[in-house]
């Protein structure tokens, strides 16, 4: 029996990893069904309704304020007395990545909490991406789905963590980015070490280093797949935007530097922002309807003047592709440098969620404001720039490649690694240092 006991619970833990993978792709689905019809009804429906044609400019219902005002104020009120009467906060992805990797798991006692408080933000248009609430909720309902394995006398330890890389490659829908990301390693550092029987008698699966790439490939293809296939049958759903092919020539070869320059700057803006914003929070104190109302006014105020810095980015970036032609490039760039100020003060100050999305968009607007400048490929330029600001905010670029390897063509790779190479390897001044 013994002899048989590996083998079998290896199988069946193949099984429950693209389970586990397909109920990440679902519930990420899920979450952006009920958000894209959330905003929609938000800000478009209601606002058709009292007559408001465009939510971004227009007057509000009342005629003297832009409709934004009304709603990211309402958002702002709702955001805090949530917080203040559940108590209800949730992790940024680095903190969900740390308990995983410590724990082997994710408290699942307050989902349907953690859910709602990450949806809100995103409804009212906050600058903020989706993949921080939501990861803590994945992981949650992994750690549940792990928890229920044991019956059949097993541990299965890693499902928490294989479910949450699946969780992370839909929401970018980028499968490299499931494999360079850091939560590739087992929880503890005692994955493939562990010894086949523990102290409470139960199977710990033990998983020879070379099976590894194959039970990410299982859970990556699993969250992915479910991901895309129910975003076929029903809609909805989001991801990276794409690009068309890029043209490298002498000229962009000459920009290239200068460009990636410019985007280490842009990043450099979101730890600006990140340390005022938090000296703000600490100033203000345990007060979270006072903090999250003045982040919606800041929201409201930077989306009257600059319509797409609100939301996270990924619809507004499509947009841009077809209108960028239409829009000053000072106003481009503008949108991008406020965007990623924006979004580290909307987190501090109780607007919670991920940085991915809006960070990203502020490095496309930026690269499409600089275009128009430089007369660069607007490709080429937007691919620079975005790796750059990204490699600037996260500090590694092989993650950085990683996630925008599904966004630009294969032809401005090399450019997108030495851009995000020159962000990531400045220095950060001292004053931006945590």
């Amino acid at each position: 029996m013994d002899k048989l006991a590996k083998p079998t619970n290896r199988a069946l833990f193949l099984v429950s990893v693209a389970v586990t993978g397909a109920l990440a792709g679902a519930a990420v689905w899920l979450f952006f069904f009920a958000m894209e019809h959330g905003i929609d009804y938000l800000w478009t429906e209601i606002p058709h309704a009292l007559g408001v044609a465009s939510p971004e400019l227009a007057s509000g219902p009342f005629g003297f304020l832009p409709y934004p005002f009304f709603v990211c104020l309402l958002g702002g009120l709702l955001i805090g007395l949530y917080e203040k009467m559940t108590g209800t906060k949730t992790d940024d992805l680095n903190q969900v990545m740390a308990k995983v990797k410590q724990d082997g798991r994710y408290p699942y006692d307050n989902l349907g909490k953690l859910s709602l408080a990450a949806l809100l933000p995103l409804l009212f248009g906050g600058s903020i991406g989706p993949e921080a609430g939501l990861t803590g909720v994945i992981a949650g309902l992994c750690s549940w789905v792990g928890d229920r394995m044991r019956r059949f006398g097993a541990e299965f330890r890693e499902l928490t963590l294989l479910g949450t890389q699946a969780a992370l490659t839909a929401l970018f829908t980028a499968p490299v980015f499931g494999f360079v990301a850091p939560l590739a390693g087992s929880a503890d550092g005692q994955g493939e070490d562990a010894d086949d029987g523990s102290a409470s008698g139960e199977i710990t699966i033990k998983l020879p280093k070379a099976q590894k790439t194959v039970v990410y490939g299982i859970a990556i293809a699993g969250g992915l797949g479910t991901y895309l296939l129910l975003g076929q049958l029903v809609g909805g759903g989001m991801g990276m935007p794409r690009f068309e092919s890029a043209e490298v020539g002498n000229l962009e070869l000459v920009w290239l530097i200068p460009l990636a320059l410019v985007g280490t700057i842009c990043g450099w803006l979101y730890f600006v922002s990140e340390h005022a914003s938090e000296a703000l929070s600490r100033a203000i104190g345990e007060r979270p309807v006072v903090k999250a109302m003045l982040a919606g006014l800041a929201l409201a105020i930077c989306g009257t003047v600059l319509p797409y810095t609100m939301f996270a980015g990924e619809t507004q970036a499509d947009v841009l592709m077809e209108t960028y032609l239409t829009i000053p490039a000072g106003v481009l760039i503008a949108t991008g440098l406020v965007k990623a100020m924006l979004t580290p003060a909307l987190i501090n100050m109780g607007w919670r969620g991920g940085h991915f999305f809006p960070v990203i968009f502020s490095g496309v607007s930026l690269g499409y404001g600089l275009a128009i400048l430089t007369g660069t490929d607007p490709v080429f330029c937007v691919a620079v720039c975005t790796a750059s600001t990204m490699g600037a905010v996260m500090r590694q670029p092989v993650m950085v490649v990683g996630l925008l390897l599904m966004c630009f063509p294969l032809k401005g790779i090399v450019c997108m690694i030495i851009a995000a190479a020159i962000a990531a390897g400045i220095p950060l001044p001292k004053p931006l240092r945590k």
